[in-house]
């Protein structure tokens, strides 16, 4: 199969790039594949698509551009042109561009797939009726968060016209059949990026880090975290760092900026800024706990995924998609109300004072980690393909991956 990824991809900078890089990694390795297209966001540094493991061909084309009219004529041109056996869509409503006109019309091109008849499925990672407008820094209006609403759910409705919408979660699902009557919506966990070795689970005492990663400013804001492991800091004496692992969201600029100026006073308190796939390991590795300081959530978590993959203990507030993944997915963590910095401390303190607490905590996300990696992910998007051509050709009964594989 020759399959096409419609998404952007290291170095970018727009939202799900990371993600795809690991799609990718792992699709190039799936036998039933023999040529992957990359129809990616335009960038002035070359694709990252060098690989230590072996794989099928990998061909780039850079055809969009974040906020551009014209994305869905040359993403389809692009199409066209590379002929792909079928076309997968790595999604989420902003994915095209934060201009309303933009952003649609990019999430047209699943119906221009169908249209022409190529097997396409559109894994979408969040939904906005999931989603705190508020929060999430869209916009704090009433009135407007009802005029996002509707054209959130226009959008849902265009996206639903693809062959078939993978969710990462069992709620969204359930969301979907139940508001639009929609067929076509499956449940792909998000799956975990590098399932490492288990760790022995020691980590460095001089400091201790807790640590915290992603893109902040909006929902995810860390002068709590700063503020509960000083308190952490005086009832316990133990030696702590906070590490601020990541960037400013694009809808905060010189968010993290003001942070460091507003909290210089405090000591052991780092800033990273951007961290390349190659460093994440040592990143994860070194920490004590990886913590969710969020007020709300938009989608399954990456960063509890990875946390989990190295055997980390977390900490999460009690909220949202964050807790329905430690029912569903058996992660575990110490909770913490998302607005109390006193509740925060708490949580924190219970782990960095509990040796054995937090070796539990570790290991029991590690095994959940381990359950879904991301090689079963990819082969849970192959077989949902094989599905769709099946159910174009009309002749179920006659055809078998191998013929279509």
């Amino acid at each position: 199969m020759k399959l096409a990824i419609v998404t952007a991809y290291p170095p970018s900078k727009v939202t799900l790039n990371e993600y795809a890089y690991h799609l990718v990694k792992q699709f190039r390795q799936q036998q039933a594949v023999s040529e992957l297209v990359l129809l990616t966001d335009k960038t002035e540094e070359a694709k990252d698509i060098q690989f230590t493991e072996d794989g099928c061909k990998i061909t780039v084309k850079e055809c969009w551009k974040f906020n551009s009219y014209a994305n869905i004529l040359s993403v389809s041109k692009a199409i066209r042109r590379t002929k792909p056996d079928a076309v997968l869509f790595n999604l989420q409503f902003m994915k095209f561009g934060d201009k309303k006109v933009a952003a649609a019309l990019g999430l047209m091109l699943p119906l221009v797939c169908k249209i022409k008849r190529i097997p396409n499925v559109v894994l979408l990672h969040n939904i906005l009726e999931e989603v705190d407008l508020g929060s999430a820094g869209f916009t704090n209006n009433k009135l407007m968060q009802k005029v996002y609403g509707f054209i959130g759910s226009s959008l849902t409705r265009l996206i639903l016209q693809a062959d078939t919408v993978a969710v990462t979660m069992q709620k969204y699902v359930d969301i979907l059949k139940k508001k639009y009557n929609a067929d076509n919506v499956k449940l792909i966990p998000h799956g975990t990026f590098e399932i490492a070795k288990e760790p022995n689970y020691q980590i460095a005492t001089s400091p201790m880090q807790i640590m915290t990663f992603g893109k902040f400013g909006t929902y995810k804001k860390v002068e709590g975290m700063i503020e509960a492991v000083e308190q952490v800091r005086k009832r316990t004496g133990l030696d702590l760092e906070v590490v601020i692992a990541g960037t400013d969201n694009p809808n905060v600029p010189g968010y993290l900026a003001q942070v460091q100026e507003d909290y210089k006073h405090v000591p052991q308190v780092r800033f990273t800024g951007y961290v390349e796939e190659s460093d994440v390991p040592k990143l994860f590795n070194e920490s004590a706990v990886v913590v969710f300081p969020y007020t709300s959530t938009t989608g399954s978590s990456g960063v509890l995924h990875q946390a989990g993959s190295y055997g980390k203990a977390v900490v999460m507030p009690d909220l949202g998609d964050l807790a329905l993944l430690v029912k569903d997915e058996g992660y575990h963590g110490e909770f913490f109300e998302p607005t109390s910095v006193d509740s925060l401390a708490h949580a924190i303190e219970a782990i960095v004072t509990n040796e054995t607490y937090r070796i539990q905590l570790g290991q029991a996300n590690y095994k959940a980690a381990t359950a879904y990696p991301m090689e079963k992910i990819t082969e849970m998007y192959l077989n949902t393909f094989y599905d769709i051509i099946v159910k174009q050709s009309k002749l179920s009964g006659a055809i078998t991956k191998e013929a279509i594989f």
